[in-house]
């Protein structure tokens, strides 16, 4: 049976609640003696301006189920809209920036949107590219408006606040349209509905056991999005979250001591930065009870480093999910540190750990082939690798009109379904799943199959290996294995005739490698924009294939 639910009455009931506790801070500048100057909005005070910001939005035209593009940097402003955006009921269309122009235009023109909300920056783009932005009709402009027309922000926040009646959305009801990076395949449209927010932000709270008093440091944007609903004060990082490789640690490690964070995601590229900064100058941050890290696998040695920061109690987890579902899983770092992460090391997969309770997860066989109906006969015994399948509330049910990748990616199974993860996988006899990499990923030799995380931690085991990656060059089923190599610190010393025989001697020992024969070595390895952390593989293997010719 169906019934109203709505994400922003979680903000609205925090309000009530706790209406003097800070609920987002943003760094707005420097005092005069250099220090960092923040500005910041209570409880209260974001459900009073989210409210005067929704009776504006309604009035300008944007009204329960409006796909709305939102272009806007994550600061005080960007709360109170998504928040209001929530209570009228209209439908956020939220894309990474970072994707790049031509692809993020795409995604954009895929979503039909009917009205922008953008810094000024947003709306020149949309100027000097029309056909992508054709159904728009309404726009607004967060900052100066200049040649264009339109509403400004301050035009539709001008009202002393009244209260605004939250839609009574339905939970089957689109909330948000986020699209995912496209690291692996074209950035498709995951439709989020009202229900499906409400069970994130449920799981969420109860599986890191977040407290009343949390302060979080979100370096993600959408993952600051559920500090609100949560109750926990989210302080906004001075870094440009396009690029969390080349975040500034000082920066960040100031937001955490000056305002006592408890919480902080972390991609694994920051968490390298800023563990390595941090261990190298003895600092501790004995705030910091919490860091959760995920966007890609995350090695022993880089938890290892950031938890030499942390005082004892506190712990790392790795999160596993994905934009279509999140999140699925997670494991501590004292587990991490203390029994998997040596298997690891060994070529077992990452272990991506316990499954949140209410979700259901089984390792299915592998298939590049569309699934209608769900059957226990797909189900493969524990230890076998196969593809991870995952049912639940977590679970959003479809895309964007994206029917296609519905089929490929969606199996039924009376009224709910099973989403097909595209990641491979093992479960152990205590129930814990092992990751070992995209499906997209797998080498299909004349002989064996080969996984690239597995692989890819014989090699990494050697100390002049930053990182490796697993390609395939060749006809499918034909493929030869190469794997690719990027050093540390990108040392010029290092004899590279010397080290790749070293590492086709590692690689003889193991039966997941003894067939691995070519080594390429790459100054810099494509990475995803959004972690900076996933490794894209389809374009190592397209430059791999010149090298080897």
């Amino acid at each position: 049976m169906s019934y109203s639910v709505n994400v922003a009455n979680h903000m609205k009931n925090m309000a009530a609640l706790q209406p003097y506790k800070r609920a987002v801070v943003y760094p707005a500048g420097q005092d005069k003696d250099g220090r960092v100057a923040y500005s910041h909005l209570t409880f209260l005070q974001l459900d009073q301006k989210s409210d005067s910001l929704a009776h504006g939005l309604e009035k300008a035209g944007i009204r329960r189920g409006t796909r709305t593009i939102l272009m806007v940097k994550p600061n005080l402003a960007f709360f109170a809209l998504i928040f209001a955006l929530f209570k009228v009921g209209a439908v956020p269309v939220v894309v990474d920036p970072g994707m790049g122009i031509r692809r993020m235009l795409l995604c954009f023109k895929e979503s039909r949107p009917q009205a922008f909300i953008g810094i000024p920056r947003a709306h020149l783009l949309r100027t000097f590219r029309p056909k992508f932005f054709k159904s728009v009709k309404i726009w607004i402009t967060v900052g100066r408006r200049w040649f264009w027309g339109g509403y400004t922000l301050k035009q539709i926040g001008r009202k002393l606040h009244k209260p605004y009646v939250v839609a009574k959305t339905d939970k089957d009801e689109t909330a948000a349209i986020l699209f995912t990076t496209g690291s692996t395949g074209p950035a498709k449209g995951v439709v989020y509905t009202h229900g499906t927010f409400d069970a994130q932000i449920r799981h969420i709270k109860s599986h890191f056991n977040i407290g009343a008093d949390e302060i979080d440091l979100p370096t993600f944007p959408l993952f600051a999005l559920f500090d609100p609903a949560l109750g926990m004060t989210a302080v906004i990082p001075d870094m440009n979250p396009t690029k969390p490789a080349l975040v500034n640690p000082e920066k960040i490690i100031e937001a955490i001591e000056n305002q006592g964070v408890t919480n902080m995601f972390a991609s694994p590229a920051l968490l390298n930065r800023v563990g390595s900064y941090g261990k190298e100058r003895k600092i501790k941050l004995p705030s910091l009870k919490r860091v959760i890290s995920a966007g890609a696998p995350v090695s022993s040695s880089n938890i290892k480093q950031f938890a030499s920061l942390l005082c004892k109690d506190a712990e790392i987890h790795t999160g596993y999910g994905a934009t279509e579902v999140m999140p699925v899983m997670s494991i501590g770092s004292n587990e991490i540190l203390s029994e998997t992460g040596k298997l690891s090391e060994q070529g077992y997969g990452t272990c991506i750990g316990h499954l949140l309770n209410g979700l259901k997860v089984r390792i299915i066989k592998i298939s590049d082939d569309a699934i209608e109906k769900w059957s226990d006969d797909l189900v493969l015994p524990n230890g076998e690798t196969g593809e991870i399948a995952v049912k639940g509330d977590l679970v959003t049910k479809q895309y964007f009109q994206r029917p296609e990748a519905d089929a490929l990616a969606k199996i039924k199974e009376k009224d709910q379904v099973w989403h097909r993860m595209g990641d491979l996988g093992w479960m152990d006899r205590s129930g814990r799943v092992w990751f070992c990499g995209r499906k997209s990923h797998r080498v299909i030799t004349k002989n064996k199959t080969l996984f690239s995380i597995p692989c890819e931690a014989i090699f990494n085991n050697h100390r002049n290996v930053f990182r490796s990656a697993l390609t395939g060059i060749g006809p499918v089923s034909e493929q030869k294995p190469v794997i690719c190599i990027e050093l540390k610190h990108n040392d010029k010393s290092i004899n590279k005739k010397k080290l790749k025989k070293e590492l086709l001697e590692l690689a003889k020992k193991n039966e997941l490698t003894k067939n691995i024969e070519t080594i390429l070595f790459c100054k810099a390895f494509p990475v995803d924009i959004r972690h900076n952390s996933k490794i894209f593989r389809e374009k190592l293997a397209v430059w791999a294939g010149k090298k080897i010719k």
